[in-house]
């Protein structure tokens, strides 16, 4: 095919500072893969960035990590038109997925395994040196890790290839058994995401708590015992009513919310597991003796995507994810600003960008 010189992109200059541009498009180097964008996702970290949260530009205490300007967008569905001659088995016409990590390879983490947790961080779609999938056209550089898709797995389902293998890092994070009471609070895509993932661990409850009643229909539909609306009913007294008083075994975070981390702390049973899986706006405050003197809860953090990208596709693929529903919106890249409002909206679950 014949590659345009230039391409249309969402650029950010900085906090609030989002722009529809022309810009040239990537030239790839031999270890480059150039990719035709089919779909990009919009993230939640994608919206608190634009929307200048601390977390990414500085400030409460914390550096800024975004380093403008940039193209935003990590959770990429696209074709390779290019591949160098030192890219790795991809060929032109190959549909692909990427992790949204570009790991440096020299790092402590990356040489023990830990690549997820690579000190440099880059991820797509927040600095200049690493341009993400807001654009008709971008680079999956050296050290990418990309992984081919069907031709026929539709984008809906394949947009949500991204986000889900968090999900499923953070379910195998909570060492969910069947003896376990499990809570997910936040049904919105990562929780979604989740749903399918626990219900193949077979637990002998799992309670989904959100604040919106069409995510959490999507949420039984997709396998939890029971959802709970915390504007309707006191969510902590559910929870203890359902499990004989004890608590939850597991409380997992796809919140993004502060009250959510309080919430949790309240539910769980003593010696239970906490997953934090989120990006918050800002720090969230709690009574930190509830986690030792009180109740000796385990926490584990929850970051990216780390060796779930196999079975993350494979079980999209065969069904075993439930995935209907969750993309709720798709709009040209022309349409960004709406594409953005959408999702800040509340009215939809995953909307996407079809460059």
């Amino acid at each position: 095919m014949t590659i345009p010189a230039t391409m249309k992109a969402v650029v950010a200059h900085g906090p609030g500072d989002y722009r529809l541009e022309v810009v040239p498009v990537p030239v790839p180097g031999p270890h480059d893969l150039l990719i035709r964008v089919q779909a990009c996702g919009i993230c939640a970290g994608d919206l608190k960035a634009q929307q200048q949260a601390s977390r990414f530009w500085g400030g409460d205490g914390m550096p800024g990590y975004c380093e403008p300007p940039f193209i935003p967008g990590h959770e990429i569905v696209g074709r390779v038109v290019v591949a160098g001659e030192l890219a790795g088995d991809f060929k032109p016409g190959d549909r692909v997925v990427s992790e949204q990590i570009v790991p440096c390879g020299a790092c402590r983490y990356c040489k023990d395994g830990r690549y997820w947790l690579c000190d440099p961080h880059n991820v797509y779609g927040f600095k200049q040196s690493l341009p993400g999938g807001m654009a008709e056209y971008m680079i999956l550089p050296k050290n990418s890790r990309n992984y081919l898709i069907p031709d026929d797995l539709p984008i809906r389902k394949a947009a949500l290839i991204e986000p889900f293998a968090c999900s499923l890092h953070a379910v195998r994070r909570a060492r969910i058994t069947v003896d376990h009471a499990v809570v997910l609070a936040g049904a919105g895509t990562l929780g979604l995401g989740m749903v399918g993932a626990i219900r193949q661990r077979n637990p002998k409850q799992l309670i989904v708590v959100d604040l919106n009643d069409r995510r959490l229909a999507l949420a039984k539909a997709f396998g939890a015992d029971v959802t709970i609306n915390p504007q309707q009913e006191d969510a902590v007294k559910r929870v203890m009513d359902l499990t004989g008083g004890a608590g939850c075994d597991v409380y997992i975070d796809a919140t993004g919310h502060a009250p959510s981390v309080g919430q949790g702390l309240e539910m769980i049973a003593k010696g239970g597991i906490f997953v934090e899986l989120s990006v918050f706006s800002s720090p969230a405050t709690v009574d930190w003796s509830i986690i030792g003197d009180t109740k000796e809860i385990t926490i584990y953090g929850s970051q990216l995507s780390p060796y779930c990208y196999p079975a993350t596709i494979e079980g999209i693929v065969n069904g075993t994810i439930p995935t209907d529903g969750v993309v709720t919106h798709e709009y040209p890249i022309d349409q960004w600003e709406e594409a953005f409002a959408m999702s800040q909206s509340g009215q939809g679950i995953k909307v996407i960008l079809k460059p």
